[in-house]
């Protein structure tokens, strides 16, 4: 019976420290001299892979503010057009390294992590290419609800180069009210 607790806590314990170490997908390079402080405030999503957590929803936002911690709160936001209803989820990221370096891990249900990778990013940090941990997540983000066409398809280049297919990408309807 010991040997059946102390295995299964082993497991337990890989399990969180692997969730813990967020990853980026190969080829994928996380932007460096990456400022923080630029980047925090209200991004648009203008395309992503369908996922279970966004599954159905336009309008979608993503709001980033520091938490008295040094961690960042995320909100995320959007409209839910089947139930006709607003979903929002809240978590925090923090950096998995170095914070010059735009490799993040971010959470919205306790000890569990996910990778969070701006892999592009525009000078002025208007917009943004966002990489998860896998090839399954793919985020275009855009201070704007609208996003130029040449900055659509240089996004859309670089994720095909890594590997994703982006022909499986869901552009975002945002209501201009």
């Amino acid at each position: 019976m010991r040997r059946s607790a102390k295995t299964t806590l082993i497991a337990l314990i890989g399990i969180f420290t692997l969730n813990a170490c967020a990853t980026i997908p190969k080829g994928a390079v996380a932007v460096k001299l990456f400022d923080q402080k630029k980047y925090l405030g209200k991004w648009y999503e203008i395309a992503r892979f369908d996922f279970r957590f966004e599954r159905n929803l336009n309008n979608t936002t993503a709001t980033y503010s520091l938490n008295p911690n040094g961690s960042i709160k995320v909100v995320n936001r959007g409209y839910d057009y089947v139930r006709k209803k607003w979903k929002q989820a809240e978590g925090k990221a923090k950096f998995v390294g170095s914070s010059d370096i735009a490799m993040l891990k971010v959470s919205f249900f306790g000890p569990f992590y996910g990778g969070y990778n701006v892999i592009a990013l525009d000078d002025n940090y208007q917009y943004a290419l966002i990489a998860g941990s896998s090839l399954k997540y793919l985020w275009l983000l855009s201070r704007e609800t609208t996003m130029p066409d040449d900055i659509k398809k240089e996004f859309v280049e670089l994720a095909e180069k890594i590997g994703y297919e982006t022909d499986n990408l869901i552009w975002v309807e945002h209501d201009t009210q």
